[in-house]
């Protein structure tokens, strides 16, 4: 298992897909990963810091795990199988439970958990951005300082 990080969110034009991109933390593999409209928006709340008048379902799932006195240790991206992503939630002491990517990286935002991805994962859809396109990177950071949540409802 490789630890990435998540580099933000932005939606895929033309088709208006979100996609959530991860980046290797030791590495230099970038995964993008196509998510729905509500994950994108939890995503980016969390990233920038909004709180919601009332409690999104992963806020939810993150104080009901913490009532239950039963952490978020990590999410694992595990598979990829017919170009869909697979994940497990690791709470507490040893539990596995599969999730979607999406909700499992909210979620990990949420409560500053570990995000990683599986080697295998990582080889078969992790792409390098060559150095001339470093300033497209660039330029998605700088577009993730201006977005809002709500671009990504709809």
């Amino acid at each position: 298992m490789r630890e990435v990080s998540v580099v933000g969110v932005r939606v895929e034009l033309p088709t208006n897909q979100p996609i959530v991109l991860l980046r290797e933390v030791d590495g230099e593999r970038y995964l993008p990963i196509w998510i729905g409209a509500v994950e994108a928006t939890a995503i980016a709340y969390e990233q920038q810091g909004v709180k919601p008048p009332r409690p999104l379902t992963h806020d939810l799932l993150r104080d009901v795990l913490s009532a239950l006195k039963a952490p978020l240790h990590a999410v694992e991206i595990v598979e990829l199988k017919d170009s869909v992503y697979f994940a497990d939630l690791l709470i507490g002491d040893g539990l596995r439970v599969s999730a979607r990517p999406s909700d499992s990286i909210a979620l990990a935002l949420r409560v500053g958990a570990t995000i990683r991805c599986s080697e295998s994962v990582l080889d078969e859809a992790g792409i390098i951005i060559p150095d001339e396109q470093e300033d497209e990177v660039e330029k998605f950071r700088e577009f993730l300082d201006q977005v809002r949540p709500e671009d990504f409802a709809g």
